[in-house]
């Protein structure tokens, strides 16, 4: 009969097993296969893996169960045998266990962002570790074990999953990079802090970097918590040898790590990737002459953040701003970033523009189809050199969160503080259909982050050294199909932090009216709307923004009347005119808007302007 998992855990170490990752890889599994699967196509090859481990003298045991649930399971259209396949993870550890060893519930993170970084709610992410934990506590687990979790919010939902589903312990493990903190910049005695204040059984770190980095990060977690510790490290960072990932910490190496772990009060230890039963079993020896006693309590006092800045007001943001501030009607033109490094064009255009009144360009981000200049800086130059404002629209696509921090401070430091936040269109490759998978947040996290900026805080909470003041754009659709989804998201746009929206190119004017009385009170939206005015170059060109463009909707009475013009200058007229008119009928519903002209065609954006009896009139 085995003794609780905690009343062993207070009388001696207790020794985790290994990477189950890196075995089944080294046994010819691909990683682009489901592991979690294997429970249930291979449970003799998992099983194998567990049996290692055992014999290498590991006292827990991990279910093979770390990326299963339902979020990562659809991936591989295997989302309604989350319940099945952590059974039969929890079944076959078991087997090898037998009643001497523990078993441990393996729960990863989601794979994807929670609010405030991401479009999947606090709630909805409970759920989906709900229904894990509850398969594998119903397995029989003696424990579980949260793993490699990159934000302490999601590895919250985890915990209170698992309370909500039974009476287990839980090993909470964040991971950190090098200078100790989370990928999303949590300090490791803030969430040791969180962590136990939220009542995780143990607290500790695993994967991350090598044993040298999470000592230090342990040392500092140990000031910060009276909890048990745990530490499984990776063997090292690996090393690509002919198209294999190798890690290079011996076994002897990992052991002595191992020692100065339960020197600062490590009580359960193990291993991450790279780890192997060589690993495992070297450990084991190292650990067995240890007597934990009890560790020093010496909680260091919390000391107290510096208070969080309030955002600059908008009108003091940019230009930009205070027009939108003082209901001034601003009009931008869109500038799309040159082929190539020479944008002499581009700047003429951006002077030309400024003559005639414009109050800035819109740069778009991430232009596919040709090696094109970087929206930044074609930004940069433009406002350098012609003193025109620029609205740089900055995409999420390809792009993690540190990424997304250090372009944004560059820019502001550079002098762009007009940012439209996107989420970015997702381009397919020549042999895959586009995916997600290069989206670490999407533009209502992006809009968070930019808020953060603005209050002198990152992405992880964490006050950085100067605020920044971005008067923050996103965009909205009018003609979204799934409009409820569509106000959804806009909502969660203005609570984050945006300070002013642009529509999709408006060609129906009472469409229009009837989103912005759905998401205003009495018509009046809670942000400045800025309405898209797109000027149709031909028939051609009307029917592909109808019929290929995502969000685009041309009605049938615009498309007539384009194929009435066909094309040539007789079409360019009509599209003027028509982007006229939608200028003109909108005017009193939006408070202003972006025009968008064919082919460099800049002279037709004053022409449009011309609509409203704007005047010519340059800057002061």
């Amino acid at each position: 009969m085995r003794e609780p998992f905690l009343e062993r855990l207070e009388r001696r170490i207790l020794v985790a097993d290994g990477a189950m990752g890196t075995m089944l890889y080294s046994k010819g599994i691909p990683f682009s296969q489901c592991f979690d699967e294997l429970n249930l196509t291979m449970p003799a090859l998992v099983k194998e893996v567990h049996l290692g481990y055992a014999k290498a003298g590991a006292e827990v045991i991990e279910t093979n169960t770390f990326g299963a649930n339902r979020s990562r399971l659809v991936k591989y259209n295997l989302a309604d045998k989350v319940r099945e396949i952590n059974l039969a993870g929890v079944r076959l550890a078991r087997e090898i266990a037998g009643d001497e060893l523990y078993v441990a519930g393996s729960v990863g993170p989601l794979g994807l962002r929670l609010e405030p970084l991401g479009p999947t709610s606090l709630t909805e992410g409970k759920v989906m570790f709900r229904e894990q934990i509850e398969a594998l506590i119903e397995g029989g687990v003696d424990l579980i074990v949260l793993e490699t979790m990159m934000d302490v919010n999601e590895a919250r939902q985890a915990l209170l999953a698992a309370r909500e589903v039974g009476n287990v312990p839980v090993v909470a493990q964040m991971t950190v990079q090098e200078d100790g903190s989370t990928p999303l910049g949590a300090l490791p005695e803030d969430f040791a802090r969180q962590l136990d204040e939220w009542g995780a059984d143990v607290i500790g770190l695993n994967c991350s970097v090598g044993p040298v980095g999470m000592l230090e990060a342990i040392e500092r977690m140990a000031k910060a918590t009276t909890r048990k510790l745990s530490a499984q490290p990776n063997a090292g960072l690996p090393r690509t040898v002919d198209g294999r990932s190798i890690y290079l910490c011996s076994p002897d190496y990992m052991a002595d790590y191992a020692r100065r772990f339960i020197e600062h009060g490590v009580r359960l230890v193990g291993g991450c990737c790279g780890t192997t039963p060589e690993h495992i079993r070297a450990i084991k020896k190292a650990v067995r002459s240890f007597n934990p006693g009890r560790r020093p309590v010496q909680v260091e006092v919390r000391q107290v953040r510096t208070p969080i800045a309030e955002p600059v007001a908008v009108e003091e943001r940019s230009r930009l701003g205070k027009k939108l501030a003082n209901h001034e009607f601003p009009i931008l033109v869109e500038l799309v970033p040159p082929k190539g490094c020479d944008a002499t064009r581009e700047v003429e255009a951006g002077q030309y523009l400024l003559r005639q009144g414009m109050d800035a360009v819109s740069i778009p981000d991430g232009m596919g189809g040709a090696a094109r200049m970087g929206a930044q800086a074609l930004a940069v130059l433009i406002q350098q050199r012609t003193g025109l404002e620029t609205v740089l629209h900055y995409s999420c696509r390809g792009r993690n969160v540190w990424m997304i921090q250090s372009d944004l401070l560059g820019a502001y430091a550079l002098g762009l503080t007009n940012v439209m936040a996107t989420t970015g269109e997702m381009i397919p490759s020549q042999t895959e259909p586009a995916v997600a998978s290069d989206l670490d947040v999407d533009s209502i996290g992006l809009v968070n982050i930019l808020n953060n900026l603005n209050r002198g805080l990152d992405a992880g909470g964490n006050p950085i050294a100067t605020r920044t003041a971005f008067l923050i754009g996103v965009r909205v659709n009018p003609a979204a199909l799934n409009l409820d989804e569509e106000v959804r998201r806009f909502e969660y746009k203005v609570e984050a932090g945006a300070s002013f929206a642009l529509a999709q190119p408006v060609f129906d004017v009472e469409q229009l009216g009837k989103f912005l009385n759905r998401i205003g009170v009495g018509g009046s939206p809670p942000i400045p709307i800025l309405a898209g005015i797109f000027t149709l170059a031909s028939y051609r060109n009307a029917e592909f923004l109808n019929n290929e463009v995502p969000g685009m909707v041309v009605p049938p009475s615009i498309l007539d009347r384009m194929r009435r013009a066909d094309m040539g200058e007789k079409a360019r007229a009509e599209g003027l005119k028509i982007a006229q008119e939608m200028l003109l009928e909108a005017r009193h519903l939006v408070q202003g808007a972006q025009i968008t002209v064919p082919l460099g065609r800049y002279a037709m954006a004053a022409e449009v302007a011309e609509a409203l009896g704007k005047p010519a009139v340059p800057h002061s």
